[in-house]
């Protein structure tokens, strides 16, 4: 309508923690990593996987959630 605000607004989410369950899309093992895609898709990696395509995904990615520090974190109680 004529002389209304434009009330587009951009919802920022913020992205859900990896659990057990959430597996690499490369190799079943557990995902440490969410890639999300331009076209709004997501790709699941484990750490080895992320860091393997890293390069190649630059150009299609949004986002990345990295939760590979998790790894060290429990590997620092053995």
């Amino acid at each position: 309508m004529k002389g209304e605000a434009d009330m587009t607004e951009q919802v920022i989410l913020e992205p859900t923690p990896l659990a057990a369950i959430d597996r690499c899309d490369r190799c079943g093992a557990q995902a440490y990593v969410r890639a999300v895609l331009l076209s709004g898709n997501e790709l699941l990696f484990c750490a080895h996987h992320a860091k393997e395509y890293a390069e190649g995904l630059k150009p299609v990615v949004k986002t990345m959630h990295d939760e590979t520090t998790r790894l060290s974190v429990a590997n620092q109680g053995n």
